[in-house]
């Protein structure tokens, strides 16, 4: 545990709790959280836990990548933009792929990569004030690479709608289109996000493990393909003159002027 800076994980009963732990940062998704939260995983894909939970410290799950990592990007080579990208990528598909269950407890926001941390667990318990939302394209980013997810879950024409408009879904609209499993009071989120856990210790976990490999093996195929175009659009939309005005109207606190609108076709 005190290896990690921005993650705790603890393991009690045959169930690995890890909890994003920026907590003054809303867990915001910085290099060095992505890359723990990655480890965290893999170690739980070896360690003698049978079930995980993934959480975040604090009122928020996860509000997305931290804004200020973001603002240095502007100043970042195209090797760093795909490096960034490919560190995304590669936990988001860790989860995707992981061979044991796990249940996601949103305790509040979980927005843009925080969605996708949130919405691609096998069980999503959601608090009440739990929301939800890809709202890169408010800053001039696109979000590549949760596309490849979210399509899998909702269908395109969803896709296209909730990543073109931004929007916020309040736990409720998450839970009808199928992106949450079961809402539940805040008091008792993490109860019952261990009780969950304890029911699917009664499974055999030979069986559930060989559940999660043919989903992932059905996949794998167009998923690597799809995942490798995102992260090469992902890595070029950092470059964008439009991002940068996001990011920088979203620090000034005022309405982006798109440079793209005045851009020569």
């Amino acid at each position: 545990m005190g290896r990690f800076h921005h993650v705790l994980a603890e393991s009690s009963n045959g169930v690995k709790t890890i909890t994003m732990n920026r907590p003054e940062k809303r867990n915001a998704l910085c290099p060095l959280l992505i890359e723990e939260l990655t480890v965290a995983l893999h170690e739980a894909e070896t360690c003698e836990c049978r079930v995980v939970i993934l959480t975040g410290a604090g009122p928020a799950f996860c509000s997305g990548l931290d804004m200020e990592h973001l603002e240095t990007l502007k100043a970042s080579t195209p090797e760093e933009h795909r490096r960034d990208s490919e560190n995304m990528a590669r936990v988001l598909r860790t989860l995707y792929d992981f061979p044991k269950p796990i249940i996601a407890a949103v305790n509040g926001p979980a927005i843009a990569g925080g969605m996708a941390l949130a919405t691609i667990p096998d069980f999503t318990l959601a608090s009440p004030a739990a929301k939800f939302g890809y709202t890169e394209v408010r800053v001039g980013f696109a979000p590549t690479i949760v596309a490849s997810f979210l399509v899998r879950q909702v269908g395109e024409l969803r896709t296209r709608e909730l990543l073109l408009s931004g929007r916020i879904l309040k736990a409720q609209e998450a839970l009808d289109l199928g992106l949450v499993t079961q809402i539940v009071d805040a008091e008792d989120l993490m109860p019952s996000a261990r009780a969950l856990a304890q029911c699917l210790l009664q499974n055999s976990p030979q069986a559930m493990m060989a559940v999660k490999q043919i989903l992932a093996k059905h996949a794998k195929r167009r998923l690597d393909e799809e995942i490798e175009d995102a992260i090469e659009m992902n890595s070029h939309q950092k470059s964008t003159e439009d991002f940068k005005e996001g990011i920088l109207a979203f620090k000034e606190r005022r309405k982006p002027e798109w440079p793209s609108l005045y851009a020569k076709v």
